[in-house]
């Protein structure tokens, strides 16, 4: 019998999966339920096999994608036990430092973020919900995309409001801690020079944000109370003027669902090109709005980097990491090029693997 971990990432419309051997961390299975609460779809590989394998589901919703992921893992399985499944769960809040085994009023307290991260924490609870539902043999643990910038120091954490807002929870917590921690542990493994330096981590992709991680532990971060802050991303603002906010509400009447949706949804990279928000698809591109949002992209980048360069009193290394961070060479250019006054800088490019810090994170767990 073989011991495994299946790590889960829930969003809106999707969820990935990756089914791990609980002692070397070696994938046994992967792939992901796309199209979810329209046309779901489901795909994944086997390791050792080169065929992959695709069918539509005939429901959509959450329920209906984790049932295809444990039937796939049921019929072609070599004999596995689940011994845990890690789930990624995008806010913790100020309570959750750490990554937890859930339990109902652990569920509970994470149903109280969904306002902070509103496109991500509902379906992240969902994929639990259903976990806990179709598979309670296996604990499930949730590991948390704020937890490793939890203790940052207060100038890093504070916005310039009241107190009184600072403690009923208004500040900055920053997200993609999953990928920062991995960032850390591989540099720590593979450059011990670097792992004691100050490293910049782009975190590249959809979601993009800055790490400024000095001695393996995070100084400062771009996001802030939400995953709309600091860098533009796919569709999502970044740093915008909040007055600029209440102007929408105030003089042109909009209402909060809708200045969410259009800053959440259709800003970013694709509100700037007016064309999409895949990079490949923007590079590609001749028109003029492409080329526009992607030196956007990069210059607000390179000024971040710089802003996360004074956090940490300097720079030695900035590493891409994400979708982009890795494969979009061009933008990578354009953000050096536009670091240059900084000297010599080392680059680097690691690919994030957040499946393998969530699998540590829940290996750890069982075993204590």
């Amino acid at each position: 019998m073989t011991d495994a971990l299946l790590v889960l990432n829930t969003g809106s419309s999707s969820l990935k999966f990756e089914a791990q051997r609980y002692d070397t961390f070696e994938r046994l299975a992967w792939g992901q339920v796309s199209g979810i609460g329209t046309d779901a779809r489901f795909s994944a590989r086997l390791a050792g096999v080169d065929a992959a394998i695709a069918t539509p589901l005939a429901s959509s919703d959450h329920d209906a994608a984790l049932v295809a992921v444990l039937d796939f893992i049921d019929r072609h399985d070599d004999d596995w036990r689940l011994r845990a499944i890690a789930h990624r769960v995008v806010h913790g809040g100020l309570k959750f430092v750490e990554p937890v085994v859930v339990t109902p009023a652990v569920l509970e307290e994470l149903g109280k973020l969904v306002p902070l991260a509103p496109l991500h924490q509902p379906h992240n609870l969902a994929g639990i919900a259903a976990s806990a539902r179709l598979a309670g043999h296996a604990p499930d643990i949730a590991c948390f995309d704020t937890a490793f910038h939890a203790r940052h120091d207060p100038l890093f954490q504070r916005f310039a409001v009241p107190a009184e807002l600072y403690e009923r929870g208004v500040r900055r917590y920053g997200f993609h801690g999953l990928s920062y921690e991995w960032i850390a542990r591989v540099l720590r493994d593979t450059r011990p020079d670097l792992a004691g330096a100050r490293v910049v981590v782009a975190h590249l992709g959809n979601g993009a944000s800055l790490c400024a991680l000095k001695g393996g532990e995070s100084v400062d971060t771009t996001m802030g109370m939400t995953a709309l802050d600091g860098l533009p991303m796919g569709t999502r603002s970044g740093a915008i003027d909040p007055g600029a906010v209440t102007y929408l509400l105030r003089e042109l009447g909009w209402d909060a669902a809708r200045v969410e949706r259009t800053l959440y949804e259709e800003s970013g990279l694709k509100g700037l090109s007016g064309l999409s928000n895949d990079v490949r698809t923007l590079v590609a591109s001749d028109a003029p709005g492409a080329r526009f949002a992607l030196d956007y992209f990069a210059l607000k980048v390179a000024q971040y980097a710089a802003t996360m360069a004074v956090s940490m009193g300097g720079i030695d290394a900035i590493v891409f990491t994400g979708g982009i961070g890795e494969n979009a060479a061009s933008v990578r250019e354009a953000i050096l090029a536009r670091l240059r006054f900084l000297g010599d800088v080392e680059a680097l490019v690691i690919p994030a693997n957040e499946e393998r810090m969530m699998a540590l994170h829940a290996r750890r767990l069982v075993e204590s």
